[in-house]
């Protein structure tokens, strides 16, 4: 029991940081960075480095602590075959479209920013952080909705 909760805070630990900093790049920084707030690449090359790191990491930690949540309360019939199961694989989902689209995102701003440039890459990769953002919130609330049995409620 005790196993379980560490894992679970552990998981949701790092999902929110996960989120929290694609959410804050998405519609603070960029932003920022197309409107021509910053002066110099500097800053910019460090946040982007920053999320990329944070990201990878979390995504290893939500690897390895979900998949242990998943191992000990479902099996392959209960993981496809109830609400909180599917809400899994759809959290699954969705973890890897947001590691993908950060991944994406950050080589396109990071391209543009190795060019000297700040506005055009931030310009550039707004539209895939702001989807990033999206997926990001919306892993939250999936994992709200398993941690609160919403299937109890259904």
């Amino acid at each position: 029991m005790v196993d379980q909760f560490v894992m679970q805070t552990i998981h949701l630990v790092f999902a929110s940081v996960w989120a929290g900093s694609v959410v804050y790049v998405a519609f603070v920084v960029l932003p920022l960075a197309r409107d021509g707030a910053f002066t110099s690449t500097a800053p910019l090359e460090t946040i982007a480095s920053k999320l990329t790191t944070i990201s990878r990491v979390s995504a290893l930690v939500l690897l390895l602590t979900g998949g242990h949540l998943a191992g000990t309360r479902y099996s392959s019939e209960s993981l496809f075959g109830t609400i909180n199961g599917q809400l899994v694989l759809v959290m699954v989902l969705l973890w890897l479209a947001l590691a993908a689209l950060v991944e994406i995102g950050s080589k396109r701003f990071e391209s543009g920013l190795n060019g000297k440039k700040l506005r055009e890459p931030a310009a550039d990769a707004l539209g895939l952080y702001r989807i990033a953002a999206v997926v990001a919130v919306a892993l939250l609330v999936v994992a709200g909705a398993i941690t609160t049995n919403v299937a109890a409620v259904l």
